[in-house]
Order: structure tokens, then C-alpha cells, then sequence
């Protein structure tokens, strides 16, 4: 542990080299995408690009919550690289020394190979979001869509990038995490509402009844709050502060303290004075996702009903209903089954999932009412 802590925290010798290897490991698709749509148009080749970049941030976010509970968070203790190298290859000295020290963790090879695969993952993506700016740009007058959306999208991977440094160097601390995660989720909204845009340039956007589309936008909003709650219970170890279903602790309202789970500011493990966090704070926060879970999953049953009423939306609602039921599977597991890691991964992934499939329902459709505006504006402007 030792050898771990005497590290810089920030080492940016080895960042040629990781930039290097993001540039290698999006070659790949890019170079697929423009092979399999080299005589489509730019906006075609640019909306593929940006559902395959979309595809591979989705497995980056599941691959972050497996770096997250395998405790390999640390396993490289300083940024970007692995003490100073690009890979644990290069580390295998100082790795070794950090794992004879303290065998279980934070530093052994294995977690050290499995944050810097999810460096490399996050560098791929990165430079794909890069090359979608840019060719934007340069495009530009032969898109329909903005290239401020990818440009927004560049902004926020970048924020991403430095807040998935700060939870190196803040050792893990849960404000950090919960945010990175947050972050991660973001990306994923962001990518798929630009690839509905570049669908609208194909085709018109489908009307939907405006009170349907408005309640969507409140289930969005109300599933952020759920994901949120649910990384300050992962980033806080706090899912087996309650390990039976209904009740908690043979209670159904067991001994909270809503006051130190809540402290957003604090060190991992650590309360607001710098104490041990108490037992009942980590109810309090394992508790207060497991009663805002109720509040979403009728909300999205609510939703599914009223999409199910109309049949062009019947494919979402199935998709919202099996999603709806896996979140709750896979969270029961985790709480009845001791947070097995395939459970809790399953978990991140359905919520992720979940971002995406509400996202694209809010970016495919429109209020109906704006369509008729739109329909009736367009005689007028054809006249003129």
C-alpha cells in the first residue's frame, strides 16, 4: 500500500502513448463504418458512426460499473497511466511491490489490467467522438444537423475524461464516482438524441400525443433521480445494509440517519466529522433508492400503459416493460443473493438501457401539437 501512496498522482509521460492507442483501437471502427457506407451520404455515414460510437459507450459504462465493484477503481493509483507507464506491463515492479504489501487490493495486476481496459475503452471513445466533431464541421454545409451537437458531446467526454481522473486521484471519493457515473449515463443520452437528429433528416419526427410525450419527459426525469440514488448506494458499499425484501433489518422502517448518509461531501467510508460512517447512515441511503424504486417502477408501468394505447409505440412499451422487469430482478438479486457481481453489473445496464430506450422516445417523437404547427407553417413558407 505503501508503494502505492508514494506515487504522483498525475504522471502525463505516458500520455502520447495512450492517445496513440485510442487512435488504434478507434480505427477499428471507423474504419467498418466507412467500408460498409462509403458511397452513402456524409449525414448516413455520420448518424452509423454515431450509433456504433453509442454501442461501444455502452459497453464502456458496463465496464466501468465491473471496474467499480471489483474494487479496481485504483488498481493504477495515479492517471493516466499505471505508475507512470502505459500499461501494467510496464509497472510490473511496482505493482508487484503494492500487491506484496497488501495482497487483497487496492493494487494487484489483475485490477490494474481492469482499470486500464476500461482507460483504453474510454480513449477509443473518445477519439470517435473527436472524429464525429470534426467531420461535422468540415460538413457542415451539407448536414442538416447542427455540428454543435457532437461538439456538446466532445465537451461533456472531456468533463467525463476529468472527472474519471479526479476518482483516481480523490482516492474513490463518492461524490466523485456517483457524479462519474452520472457522467457516463449522460454520454449515452447525449449520443442517442444525436443520432435521432440525424434519423430527422431522413424523416420527419412521429407525432405523439403531448401529454404522452410530457409524461415521458417526467419519467426521464424521475429515472435520472432513481440512478442517482442508486450510485450513492454503490459508491457508498450500501447495498447490504438491507439484505431481505420487503422489510429491512425485520423492520419496514428500520433505524436511519438520513443526516450522515446524505453528506455528499465526505471521504468514503467517512462521516461528516471524519468518523467511521454509521451503520444506520448507510440504511438510510440504501433505503431511500429502494422507496424511490417503488415511485419509478409505477411510473414506468403508468407509461408503458399509455404507450401500449397506441400502437406505433407498442415496440417502446415492450421494451420499458422487459427493462422495468429486469430492473427489479436484477435489484432484488442483489439484495436477496448478496450483490453478486453479474447482478450488479445487470443493474447498471438496465438503468443504462433504460436512459436510452426514454431518450430515444423524447428525441424520435414530438408533441403532437408542435407537429400541427410545424404542418400548418410549411404552405406558408412554401408561398413565400
Amino acid at each position: 500500500m505503501e508503494a502505492s501512496m508514494d506515487v504522483p498522482l498525475y504522471d502525463l509521460a505516458p500520455v502520447a502513448r495512450m492517445m496513440l492507442l485510442g487512435v488504434v483501437l478507434a480505427l477499428g471502427p471507423l474504419t467498418w463504418v466507412w467500408l460498409r457506407n462509403r458511397q452513402a451520404p456524409v449525414a448516413r455515414r455520420l448518424q452509423v458512426l454515431t450509433l456504433v460510437t453509442l454501442f461501444l459507450t455502452f459497453d464502456l459504462v458496463l465496464f466501468g460499473a465491473f471496474t467499480r465493484l471489483t474494487d479496481s477503481g485504483l488498481g493504477c493509483p495515479d492517471w493516466p497511466g499505471c505508475y507512470g507507464s502505459a500499461s501494467p506491463v510496464g509497472a510490473k515492479a511496482e505493482i508487484a511491490a503494492a500487491q506484496s504489501a497488501m495482497p487483497t487490493g487496492p493494487v494487484t495486476l489483475s485490477k490494474a489490467w481492469i482499470e486500464m481496459v476500461h482507460r483504453y475503452l474510454a480513449t477509443g471513445v473518445g477519439v470517435l467522438i473527436l472524429v464525429l466533431t470534426a467531420v461535422s464541421w468540415v460538413e457542415r454545409r451539407r448536414l442538416s444537423v447542427s455540428p454543435w451537437w457532437p461538439t456538446v458531446t466532445l465537451l461533456w467526454v472531456s468533463l467525463q475524461g476529468a472527472f474519471g481522473a479526479l476518482t483516481v486521484t480523490m482516492k474513490l471519493f463518492p461524490a466523485i464516482v456517483t457524479l462519474h457515473l452520472l457522467g457516463g449515463l449522460g454520454l449515452l443520452a447525449l449520443l442517442r438524441w444525436q443520432a435521432s437528429r440525424y434519423a430527422q433528416a431522413a424523416r420527419p419526427a412521429a407525432p405523439v400525443p403531448a401529454r404522452l410525450w410530457w409524461a415521458a419527459l417526467a419519467v426521464w426525469g424521475l429515472l435520472w433521480l432513481q440512478i442517482a440514488l442508486g450510485g450513492w448506494v454503490s459508491t457508498n458499499y450500501a447495498v447490504l445494509a438491507c439484505t431481505e425484501f420487503p422489510t429491512c433489518q425485520g423492520q419496514w422502517w428500520p433505524t436511519m440517519d438520513w443526516h450522515e448518509g446524505f453528506a455528499l461531501w465526505r471521504e468514503l467510508g467517512q462521516g461528516r466529522s471524519g468518523a467511521s460512517i454509521p451503520f444506520a447512515a448507510l440504511t438510510a441511503i440504501h433505503y431511500a433508492h429502494r422507496l424511490a424504486a417503488y415511485a419509478v417502477l409505477a411510473a414506468l408501468l403508468a407509461l408503458v400503459w399509455a404507450l401500449w394505447r397506441q400502437p406505433p409505440l407498442r415496440g417502446v412499451a415492450r421494451w420499458l416493460a422487459a427493462l422495468a422487469a429486469w430492473q427489479l430482478l436484477t435489484g432484488l438479486s442483489n439484495v436477496l443473493l448478496d450483490w453478486p457481481l453479474l447482478s450488479a453489473v445487470g443493474h447498471t445496464g438496465g438503468a443504462a438501457a433504460l436512459v436510452l430506450v426514454l431518450t430515444g422516445l423524447l428525441g424520435d417523437a414530438r408533441p403532437a401539437a408542435t407537429a400541427r404547427r410545424t404542418f400548418s407553417a410549411s404552405p406558408s413558407r412554401a408561398r413565400r
